[in-house]
């Protein structure tokens, strides 16, 4: 599990992301790469990683849930998750 200040710090950038979002598209159109200079360093998307929402683990992560590939079976085996089954043959 992620450390509480290294999830908080990655919210924070997707604030920050969603806040700038449409000066970084009108600068960009515009070709201002100087006035995209000035923007703060974590209004870019490119800061972000994608965790998991639950445990916040960066690595294992599975787009379509948001979820890591751990808490994805944990969830899967005790029927948590609507559609997915075990698959065996």
């Amino acid at each position: 599990m992620a450390r509480e200040s290294i999830k908080a710090r990655q919210k924070k950038r997707e604030q920050m992301v969603a806040r700038y979002a449409e000066k970084r598209k009108q600068l960009i159109e515009a070709g201002d790469y100087a006035g995209l200079q000035k923007l703060p360093r974590n209004a870019s998307p490119v800061r972000l990683r994608n965790r998991c929402k639950l445990t916040g683990r960066p690595r294992g992560y599975i787009r379509t849930f948001g979820i890591c590939r751990n808490v994805f079976r944990q969830m899967a085996n005790d029927g948590k998750i609507p559609g997915v089954t075990k698959s065996s043959w």
